[in-house]
């Protein structure tokens, strides 16, 4: 997956928040939801899933080809179920389409 500015994607960047002791349970339910049904969605570019230190949030970044594509996942019965789930063992989980602005590379 390659990061540009001259792309008419759809960047979708997700936060979620809970506690240390549901961190591996919301993990393991979203790598279950990429590896399982969004990877396999038209218009599916790519994704990472990222944990901070303490356990306390769950970032992940995706790419789509459009924002239809994105919409059309979420809308699926597997990935509003999913989404239930998911919601029910965090404190709030808020997705929020973006589009690159600027990217910076090492001299």
């Amino acid at each position: 997956m390659q990061i540009t500015t001259d792309s008419d994607g759809q960047t979708v960047i997700t936060t979620f928040e809970m506690t240390p002791g549901t961190c591996a349970d919301v993990l393991e339910a979203l790598q279950a939801a990429y590896g399982e049904v969004i990877r396999r969605q038209p218009g599916f570019l790519g994704g990472a899933i990222h944990v901070n230190d303490a356990q306390t949030r769950i970032a992940t970044y995706s790419r789509w080809r459009d924002r239809s594509d994105f919409q059309a996942m979420l809308r699926t019965p597997e990935m509003r179920e999913r989404n239930r789930a998911i919601a029910q063992m965090c404190a709030r989980f808020e997705p929020v389409m973006y589009e690159v602005a600027a990217l910076f590379s090492p001299d």
